[in-house]
């Protein structure tokens, strides 16, 4: 159980944000390492790059809450791509293992951040209007909304795999 002397509004983007990991987590549970590298669907996406993209993105998204924009400074073409290719000696238990220890430290720095309306400036990229800012709760909404929507992800492509579902 989450530390009670956090706000109710911390509380439940947390424990939104971690219900959403866990269906992205489920969908990957019992899987094999090849079937976790599996690309089922019509798209190249495999549960264990979905994994590992997410990784990336908690890891980013919280030192934008830290840092501002400077936390995608070394962001590039390569470096997304990266964030999907899963290498032959990176494992399913590696990635998860990688996976909660950023999903702490997320939850770490949005208990201790002093006021979720603080906000940096975004970088510069054509998908963010010039000038705009993100609060550290706009970013916890955004990281629920990356998993909720990797997790659907997730669960099209083990479906297609072995016919489980997260979810029904």
């Amino acid at each position: 159980m989450r530390d009670q002397t956090i706000s109710r509004e911390r509380r439940d983007l947390l424990e939104t944000l971690d219900k959403h990991r866990g269906f992205l987590r489920q969908t990957i549970d019992g899987m094999t390492e090849e079937q976790a590298r599996t690309t089922s669907t019509a798209s190249a996406l495999c549960l264990a790059a979905i994994v590992k993209h997410v990784t990336a993105v908690e890891r980013t998204w919280r030192e934008f809450i830290c840092v501002g924009a400077q936390a995608f400074a070394h962001s590039s073409p390569e470096s997304y791509a990266a964030e999907w290719a899963v290498g032959a000696d990176q494992t399913v238990a590696g990635l998860l293992t990688a996976y909660a220890a950023e999903a702490a430290q997320t939850d770490a720095v949005v208990v201790s951040v002093p006021d979720l309306d603080a906000e940096h400036l975004l970088p510069e990229a054509p998908w963010f209007p010039a000038g705009a800012a993100w609060s550290a709760r706009r970013v916890v909404l955004h990281l629920i909304a990356e998993t909720a929507q990797h997790a659907g992800h997730a669960d099209i492509i083990r479906e297609t795999i072995d016919g489980a579902k997260t979810m029904g």
